[in-house]
């Protein structure tokens, strides 16, 4: 007979203890240990399991060739790969308000056009849900919708029926009567996930989960939950910001790091056919103003870095970025200094990348820092330049990938040159700058 046992789980790691602490000792947090029941099980000392029945490579016919499920909207298609693949698990997290429901409904929607797809929510009834949808105008005439906690019943329901796709809103919010502890612990949210898999897998149904995220910006629960899925997406932007980016960080059945972008809008969320040309809108050139080309997926996108530099009142200067790395930021700060003679020490320095992109790539040092110098002297960029290229502590310009993509976006939207390392590139496009202090000239 089992005996129930009492367990102390952590909240960041879900790692296990048999006795409480006021720190975890595997990730370091504090009071991050809560008191669960769990139920022991008995040991099967010598017993032995069959061999498993192995297959070669070769006779596994390959899954390129088949079917995706067509969300019928192209930046979602764009970031899944293709499209959804028919049993794979998706993560979708975001910040409260961000548009996660919103974007779900209406990809809900679409698929129900053309075959079965359940809607489970959480934390709506069915009658919110509906209000929602009449609100966005979107036709639900063949849309299933069910409002339920209990991840044992929406499993028997996804396994009665042949669904093609099934929403989840939000893991946090499900629980299983196997386990004794609350909602949104660790051992609820990883075995409703297992739970989750397993149907998906027999009933080769695709299912997406939407999971909360933590005030520093990560998934909340145990990290197992983005090992357990095969994608993981997370929707960014400004709570009352227009453009929202659902970002790919994972990705199974294609390439990481595809951004579709779309713009909120009274009827919903409209996906950007042209972003690179809707993120230089409204650019007004000036100094302190760059266009940095990057590389988000496997597609370019023009995108504008400004800076602002002033002087400080203070004695200790001020950086702020808002959409770059502040460490990055304050090295850029450093290296002109030194390397091209720019004085920062009593200057406050202000970047931002417009349009709530994140940038992350090195190549997009260059950019950063010729939009700070330009802000420095007052001296505007060069007018129809576009700019990229790491930046070495000794000022140096380094290659980086994809530069004919990004040459290819420049020359579409009628730019001019391009300020970056000539790398393999023979063009007359680039004009190419080896030192930092070489770029600031021709700029």
């Amino acid at each position: 007979m089992s005996m129930a046992k009492t367990v102390f789980v952590c909240g960041e790691c879900g790692t296990t203890a048999l006795r409480w602490s006021g720190k975890c000792n595997d990730c370091g947090s504090w009071n991050s240990l809560v008191e669960q029941l769990q139920e022991g099980s008995k040991s099967k000392g010598g017993a032995t399991s069959n061999a498993l029945k192995t297959t070669s490579l070769q006779d596994i016919s390959s899954s390129q060739d088949e079917p995706r499920l067509d969300t019928k909207v192209e930046e979602l298609n764009q970031v899944f790969g293709g499209g959804i693949v028919s049993g794979s698990l998706t993560l979708l997290a975001g910040e409260p308000g961000v548009g996660k429901s919103t974007l779900l409904l209406e990809m809900s929607a679409n698929l129900a056009a053309s075959g079965k797809v359940l809607y489970v929510s959480g934390e709506e009834s069915v009658h919110q849900i509906k209000l929602r949808a009449r609100r966005l105008d979107v036709d639900m005439s063949d849309l299933e919708l069910v409002s339920s906690t209990d991840i044992d019943a929406v499993v028997a329901t996804i396994q009665k029926h042949d669904y093609a796709f099934v929403v989840v809103d939000s893991i946090q919010t499900m629980q299983t009567e196997e386990l004794r502890s609350n909602s949104g612990t660790v051992s609820q949210i990883s075995g409703s996930t297992h739970k989750l898999q397993d149907v998906a897998k027999v009933k080769d149904t695709a299912i997406l989960i939407v999971g909360h995220v933590t005030k520093e910006g990560s998934i909340a629960g145990p990290k197992i939950l983005e090992h357990l899925v095969d994608v993981v997406l997370y929707l960014e932007g400004e709570r009352f910001g227009s453009f929202k980016l659902l970002r790919g960080v994972k990705n199974r059945y294609g390439s990481t790091h595809e951004v579709g972008i779309f713009e909120m809008q009274e009827r919903g969320m409209s996906p950007v056919k042209n972003p690179s040309e809707r993120f230089l809108d409204e650019r007004q050139p000036g100094d302190g103003s760059v266009v940095f080309a990057t590389i988000e997926g496997t597609r370019a996108l023009l995108v504008e870095v400004q800076a602002l530099v002033s002087r400080s009142p203070f004695g200790y200067p001020k950086r702020t970025a808002v959409g770059f790395d502040l460490n990055r930021l304050n090295l850029l700060i450093a290296v002109l200094s030194r390397r091209a003679g720019i004085d920062l020490a009593d200057k406050d320095v202000y970047v931002n990348i417009v349009g709530g992109m994140r940038l992350s790539e090195p190549a997009a040092d260059l950019a950063v820092a010729m939009a700070i110098a330009s802000a420095a002297k007052k001296k505007p960029v060069v007018e129809g330049s576009v700019v990229f290229g790491e930046v070495g502590l000794s000022g140096e310009i380094r290659s980086v990938s994809d530069s004919e993509k990004r040459i290819k976006e420049a020359k579409k939207l009628k730019f001019k040159q391009a300020l970056a390392p000539r790398g393999k590139d023979t063009s007359k496009f680039i004009k190419p700058t080896k030192t930092l202090e070489e770029a600031l000239k021709h700029g």
